[in-house]
């Protein structure tokens, strides 16, 4: 192709440089001198667009199918998320059933842990109320008779006091000393 378009100036290039009448002494060229110049640059440019042109939207189709199938891709991979994300929303409100659940056996768990303890708390509480009220009691039992009998003793003493007099005294003595003798007379 080149070459047709070579020759095809060379041979026209002739004809049109035929001198047309001008002014001035200068020539002006004929218009199918124009033509041709305008067809060799046409063809000059067509030769490198079509050199050139094909690789250019070769390599931009590439980059074109390239960032096709990477759109795709990423396409797919967001489709593919979205997905993920709505099985666990899907999830999310028998997840959260569970964890209710879970929640309220927990909560029953540890309230009977805690009833149990209080219970027992209450027993060791009651156990030793009653142990300090039995102690307490014994106590003052204790302390009640040992003031009755220092009642007893006074009231006897306060009785022995306004029935003794002197004559009762002497024969007491009496009594007590004639005991006193008998009973050394046995034991030798």
């Amino acid at each position: 192709m080149r070459r047709i378009l070579l020759v095809m100036t060379l041979a026209l290039a002739p004809a049109f440089a035929a001198e047309e009448g001008g002014h001035g002494g200068m020539k002006e060229p004929s218009i199918w001198w124009k033509w041709a110049n305008f067809a060799v640059l046409a063809g000059g440019l067509g030769y490198l667009i079509s050199k050139h042109a094909p690789a250019y939207f070769e390599s931009r189709n590439k980059e074109i199918r390239g960032g096709l199938q990477e759109a795709r891709k990423l396409r797919e991979e967001s489709e593919a998320r979205v997905a993920d994300i709505e099985r666990r929303v899907a999830r999310l409100g028998t997840d959260m059933d569970a964890m209710r659940e879970a929640a309220k056996k927990e909560m029953a768990a540890e309230a009977e842990r805690i009833r149990m303890e209080t219970e027992k708390t209450l027993g060791k509480v009651q156990a030793n109320a009653e142990h300090e009220i039995a102690a307490a009691t014994k106590f003052a039992l204790h302390d009640l008779k040992v003031y009755s009998a220092d009642l007893a003793i006074q009231l006897a003493a306060a009785q022995v006091r306004n029935q003794l007099n002197p004559a009762t005294q002497d024969k007491l003595v009496t009594d007590f000393v004639g005991q006193l003798a008998a009973a050394k007379k046995v034991s030798h």
